[in-house]
């Protein structure tokens, strides 16, 4: 994970094309976990949280955001572009897991199960049921199909640039990733791809009972998101 950690601490044009695909991709993001939180007074866990450009959307629905990143330079600029926003607090993974049991209602870990390994993961899914209130739910996005995942990342990337108004930069984008470090760290570490009757049987030996959603978070209908509750 910390290859991976160090890739998205700095800005890269195979990351997000330009700028308008980072603003749309984020708020998508943010809208649809959104819809999610389950009251006003929620207190919510984005984990592994990127630049999250919106967030100020999905801490609005809620009584409290707590973003979480491990990389250093992208948890400082959350730090500042939310320091006026006594709604969003932003944390190391460390600060985080140091919560007290039963803090969040909702616990959100969205396209990073990929980048951890199995072992990775499933200490995650400890820490976060911990966290978790009896009655809270862990939302896990972006689970990546073990079959065709780029052919249908470039495809979901592709198609929703074209409906917001960046294709060609999507394609000139696409096209930098062969002369990469994210294709060089995906060919040296790999990501983690898991179907659905892998996943659910990961998070049930973990303590949930989860469902698959019937749609994916994102832009990425490919990929798979899944709804846990603590057993």
């Amino acid at each position: 994970m910390s290859d991976w950690i160090s890739f998205y601490d700095f800005k890269h044009s195979v990351i997000y094309v330009n700028a308008r695909h980072r603003d749309v991709h984020y708020r998508t993001i943010a809208e649809d976990i959104r819809a999610y939180v389950p009251s006003p007074t929620a207190q919510v866990l984005d984990y592994g949280c990127g630049e999250a450009a919106s967030s100020d959307l999905l801490a609005a629905a809620g009584s409290h955001l707590t973003l979480v990143e491990a990389a250093p330079n992208v948890r400082a600029a959350l730090a500042a572009r939310y320091a006026g926003n006594p709604k969003i607090s932003v944390f190391t993974p460390e600060e985080a897991a140091a919560q007290p049991a039963g803090s969040f209602d909702l616990i959100v870990l969205h396209s990073v199960a990929q980048y951890l390994t199995a072992a990775e993961l499933d200490r995650l899914l400890g820490i976060f049921r911990r966290l978790l209130k009896a009655d809270g739910m862990l939302i896990i996005g972006d689970i990546v199909p073990p079959k065709l995942a780029a052919p249908a990342a470039a495809l979901a990337l592709l198609r929703f640039a074209a409906a917001n108004g960046f294709f060609f930069a999507a394609v000139l984008g696409l096209m930098r990733i062969f002369v990469s470090d994210y294709l060089r760290l995906k060919k040296t570490f790999g990501l983690s791809h898991y179907d659905e009757a892998a996943m659910l049987a990961k998070l049930k030996a973990a303590g949930y009972a989860a469902t698959r959603a019937t749609r994916n978070i994102g832009h990425n209908p490919w990929r798979m998101t899944f709804l846990a509750r603590p057993a």
